[in-house]
């Protein structure tokens, strides 16, 4: 039985494009880019080139461009970096409650090891941050503001260009984790008014274990890996090259196609989900419905849980998921639905369909075929019937 995959917000699968790029970087061309002799020509060129794929995704200088692990490991560098480096400054860093927890725990370990405070806002019904609140937060001694693009459980759209406008009038520099938009929504730094941004190839069709941090020429940050030269110093570590060419390929195709797959996932996604609201009682559309990315519906269904719609479809062959792949195993609700506002009951019966590049017409049709018996199945059995 083939897998009708729609949990593409957790993780994509390899394009053939990038891993055609990649091979060769495993075996004849697996030179270290640092090393002195001939076998390190090609690697050494390859990774200048993939950063040159990166910043011209971004619209950025190649040289603002450091490769890392992930979002998880750039999201990290960026908000360590930059307050350790903005210390003299003062202690004080904004986001938001709904961010991922790559950035959440990391506010939270600056709190509790080193003394910062941390001002966590609120997010509206749909999940959106306000640039006023952002505006009233700041103080004297605010050293970052860290504000993602794109929230990965609901889709919702964040206005970051609001907030830069207030980052910039006051010096203080201005972080995005970007790791849901690259291929779905505009990336370029400058339209966006960030000063550092962090992206992860496998949620673009790049593959796992490798991302990039752009830092704006002149922000003060301090390196976050020691060791080697690598990376102007940033970051320590031999290059992993295949990864890397991996990388700079995943961005070129996901910028190129951005505008293409955004209108056609867009009209996939509200066939799905419009079809399913309207056929389906007591189902509850999670997130903004227009300031949202074209591949995501979060839906709740009431009176069940979550957790059996999941485990129903992927017994039918259909990968979807509750909310986020790095909260897969903590109880309770969603916090950022919770964040949102939405009750506890409503919020235990969501599940997140997220549709991508490989998604089909009749992928959507065969979910759309099953969910209403499946819903009804479940809640002739659930104890949640009686909407308690």
């Amino acid at each position: 039985m083939s897998v009708i995959y729609m949990d593409n917000n957790a993780t994509t699968s390899t394009d053939p494009r990038v891993l055609e790029a990649m091979l060769p970087y495993f075996t004849e061309r697996f030179g270290n880019p640092s090393s002195p002799h001939g076998l390190a020509h090609e690697p050494r060129a390859a990774v200048e080139r993939a950063r040159e794929q990166v910043a011209s995704g971004l619209g950025c200088k190649p040289a603002e461009v450091i490769f890392t692990s992930g979002g998880s490991e750039s999201d990290n560098a960026a908000i360590k970096g930059v307050a350790f480096a903005q210390l003299p400054r003062g202690g004080h860093i904004i986001t938001s409650v709904i961010e991922h927890h790559a950035v959440l725990a990391t506010c939270e370990y600056l709190e509790r090891e080193f003394g910062f405070a941390v001002t966590y806002l609120p997010v509206d019904a749909d999940g959106l941050v306000s640039a006023l609140d952002v505006g009233h937060a700041v103080r004297n001694d605010t050293c970052l503001i860290t504000v993602m693009q794109v929230n990965n459980e609901v889709g919702t759209i964040q206005p970051l260009d609001e907030i830069s406008d207030i980052a910039r009038e006051r010096g203080i520099p201005f972080h995005t984790d970007a790791v849901q938009a690259v291929g779905k929504v505009s990336v370029n730094v400058d339209v966006l008014g960030v000063d550092l941004l962090s992206l992860s190839a496998h949620k673009f069709y790049g593959p796992k274990g490798v991302g990039a941090l752009y830092v704006r020429a002149g922000t003060g940050m301090h390196a976050f890996t020691h060791g080697g030269g690598q990376e102007r110093g940033m970051r320590a570590g031999t290059e992993n090259v295949p990864g890397i060419v991996g990388l700079g390929k995943a961005v070129e195709l996901a910028v190129d196609e951005t505008e293409r797959a955004r209108v056609r996932l867009a009209a996939l996604r509200d066939r799905l989900q419009n079809t399913l609201l309207r056929e389906i009682p007591d189902v509850v559309l999670n997130g903004h419905r227009e300031k949202r990315i074209g591949g995501t519906a979060n839906l709740s269904f009431l009176y069940v849980e979550g957790e059996s719609i999941v485990l129903s479809l992927d017994m039918e062959g259909i990968a979807v998921s509750t909310g986020s792949a790095c909260t897969t195993d903590a109880a309770g609700p969603s916090y950022v639905l919770a964040a949102m506002g939405i009750k506890p009951n409503v919020a235990q019966g969501s599940v997140r369909f997220g549709l991508g590049r490989y998604t089909t017409e009749a992928d959507v049709d065969r979910v759309i075929a099953l969910m209403p018996g499946i819903v009804e199945r479940l809640r002739a059995i659930s104890p949640l019937e009686d909407g308690a």
